[in-house]
């Protein structure tokens, strides 16, 4: 296990403001607010406890980030990752299958366990104070695993149709699907597998996709893991638009 403070020892408690919104890494002192929007976005079923989001950021503590409402403080979106093997998808079934997987010695692959918002400003945030962070540190990949929530009303218009079908469609060069659209806008192009029963999600019939996105610049890692912290963000931070 290790920690941010002792990673980043400088940088920890600093903040990214945008905006309204400022990003930061998260600590047990969020948990209330944390459950309050896993309840307020998942149900019953999908939704972590706080004995969960405990463990997610003690667990691993520099790749747990939070944006909040510069002003009222309030928390607006919530992202957790985890080490994985590059290879980890091959291996893997459901949700939990790469919730589990063990954490590699050396490794340029994130799992995105959870990314949770109730306001997309939180989610520019959260990847816009990450991005130096993720340089530094030589991370390359972050995968995601998507529901498909068009695939259940798209299967009873098409009854012959393969779930691939939808999953790989496209109208005017975009995904069919309104989730996996808004991720390839974030970045999360590369459809990299299919997963039947992934995770309890009624309109995607429990499919999910599992996405991956590239760190922009992260194919310079040598240079990146040389440079000081303070100085990626000052490169980092009118690259911006890239996110």
């Amino acid at each position: 296990m290790y920690f941010a403070r002792r990673l980043f020892p400088l940088f920890a408690s600093r903040t990214l403001e945008h905006g309204r919104v400022h990003a930061r890494f998260l600590n047990l002192s969020d948990l209330p607010e944390l459950s309050d929007l896993e309840h307020e976005k998942w149900n019953d079923i999908q939704a972590a406890c706080q004995k969960q989001l405990r463990a997610r950021i003690e667990a691993h503590p520099d790749l747990a980030v939070g944006a909040f409402c510069a002003r009222s403080g309030r928390l607006l979106a919530s992202l957790f990752m985890r080490p994985v093997a590059d290879d980890f998808f091959r291996r893997v079934r459901t949700w939990q299958d790469c919730t589990l997987q063990p954490t590699p010695r050396r490794s340029a692959t994130l799992f995105g366990v959870s990314l949770t918002s109730r306001d997309q400003a939180g989610v520019d945030a959260l990847l816009k104070f990450f991005w130096p962070y993720a340089l530094k540190r030589g991370w390359r990949h972050i995968y995601l695993g998507s529901p498909v929530p068009g695939l259940r009303n798209w299967l009873a218009e098409h009854p012959e149709g393969r779930v691939e079908d939808y999953v790989h469609g496209t109208r005017a060069g975009l995904p069919l699907d309104p989730q996996l659209r808004y991720y390839r806008s974030r970045g999360f192009s590369k459809i990299v597998a299919v997963k039947a029963n992934y995770f309890p999600h009624e309109r995607s019939l429990d499919y999910g996709v599992l996405l991956r996105g590239t760190i922009p610049l992260s194919g310079f890692s040598p240079l990146w893991s040389a440079m000081p912290l303070h100085s990626l963000r000052r490169v980092t931070k009118p690259l911006a638009g890239l996110l």
